[in-house]
Order: structure tokens, then C-alpha cells, then sequence
């Protein structure tokens, strides 16, 4: 049975208008996040197709999910593409979540980073965006150890911001590998390329990561080498 989600969730400008703010009730500018009980109702309703429900869920967690959405786009509007279609795959199945920690949201939130992230992998090895995957170069890169430092010291938001500027095919497999963890074995079986590819292509997005930092902040660069 579909789930009934209609345009309610996948009009962009209602996107932009409704959800791209500050997700949470808030109370004295604090955010005030669900109790179990009243995440578990929530979920409840989910599954049940819910409408006011599915809104609720897809509010409380339309910016984590575009967070993981983004580092896989080069713009918002994609993002959004991709989360819209990860939110239905996530209603569908809501149903066979079980939790894996002792902390229910936890594991929420890790079931549904894994679906995220398969839908934005599937956005770029699928349909439109499946050229992209064409830049993926067949040859062998070898990296020196000092680049690899250089760009493992960086801060999270420093390096969520060179990744956009990434190509295509180079920002999926350093994505996989560096943010999410995928092993080069299952990024050749996710792409459909060789172990020595999703190799050498994580080493060039290393270096281009290097490149563009020597260039756009060279104090943090230096700084960086230096560590």
C-alpha cells in the first residue's frame, strides 16, 4: 500500500516555507526535543499514515536528514529531492524499525541515516544524475601520507565545506568512505567500480580537498600540515 504523503511533504516551496527553519518547539529559545513516549506516539501515527503525524516526524527530522543529504549535493534543491524520497522510504518502513541501543532515538536516527544515505547513493548512480558517476577515473592515484594528515585534522565543517565543491563521483566515494565508512569493497559493489578505483578516487578527492584549502584559507592549511 503507497504511503499517502501526497504534496503535503513534496512541494518544494512548501518545503522551503514550512521546514527549513528551526524544526523544534522551542521555549525560551531552547530546543524542547519529544520524549520517548511521545516519539514512540509519533511513530505510532506513522505508521498508522497518520497525516499530522508524518508531518510532526518529518519536522522534528527534515534538518538532520538534510545534514547527511547535502554533503552528497553540490545544492539544496537536490537535497531536498533526496530527502523527500528518503522521508518516503522511512514511512514505509517504519513499521520493521527495531532498536539496536539502549537509546531509542539513537537508533532511530542511525536506521534512518542508513536509508538516507543508500537514497542519495542511488540519486547519483540512478536517473538523472548518473553521469556523474562517468568522472570516476579508472586509473591508480597514489596520495603521500602528509595530504592524508593534512586533511584528516580538519573540523567537520571545514571539511563539509570543501566537499561541496567536489565533483560529482569524487564527492560519493569520499563521502562514503571518510564521513559514512564504507569499506572499498562496498563502495565497488554500491558504484559498480573496481576496489582500485574507489581507491584512487578517494585519493584525488583528497588531494583536490588540499588544493582548494592551500588556496581559499592557507593559515589553516599551514596550521594543518603542522599537526
Amino acid at each position: 500500500m503507497p504511503c499517502p504523503l501526497i504534496i503535503l511533504f513534496l512541494d518544494k516551496r512548501a518545503t522551503n516555507a514550512l521546514f527549513c527553519a528551526n524544526s523544534f518547539k522551542t521555549f525560551n529559545n531552547k530546543q524542547i526535543l519529544p520524549t520517548r513516549q511521545q516519539l514512540l506516539h509519533i511513530i505510532q501515527g506513522c505508521i498508522t499514515a497518520n497525516r499530522l503525524h508524518q508531518k510532526e516526524f518529518y519536522k522534528l527530522y527534515y534538518g538532520y536528514a538534510m545534514s547527511i543529504s547535502m554533503r552528497y549535493c553540490h545544492a539544496e534543491e537536490e537535497a531536498a529531492d533526496i530527502v523527500n524520497d528518503s522521508f518516503l522510504k522511512i514511512f514505509k518502513t517504519l513499521i520493521s524499525f527495531s532498536p539496536r541501543y539502549e537509546n531509542y532515538e539513537a537508533s532511530l536516527m542511525g536506521w534512518m541515516k542508513s536509508i538516507i544515505i543508500h537514497t542519495s547513493i542511488d540519486y547519483y548512480r540512478k536517473g538523472l544524475k548518473a553521469h556523474l558517476l562517468q568522472e570516476i577515473q579508472e586509473d591508480h592515484f597514489e596520495i603521500t601520507d602528509s595530504s592524508e594528515t593534512t586533511i584528516d585534522s580538519l573540523s567537520y565543517k571545514e571539511i563539509f565545506t570543501l566537499i561541496q565543491k567536489l565533483s560529482g563521483g569524487y564527492r560519493i566515494v569520499f563521502n562514503m568512505f571518510v564521513i559514512d565508512g564504507f569499506k572499498h569493497e562496498e563502495i565497488a559493489r554500491q558504484l559498480n567500480i573496481s576496489v582500485g578505483t574507489s581507491k584512487s578516487n578517494l585519493a584525488k578527492a583528497r588531494v583536490n580537498i588540499q588544493k582548494m584549502l592551500k588556496v581559499e584559507n592557507p593559515k589553516i592549511y599551514e596550521e594543518r600540515r603542522a599537526i
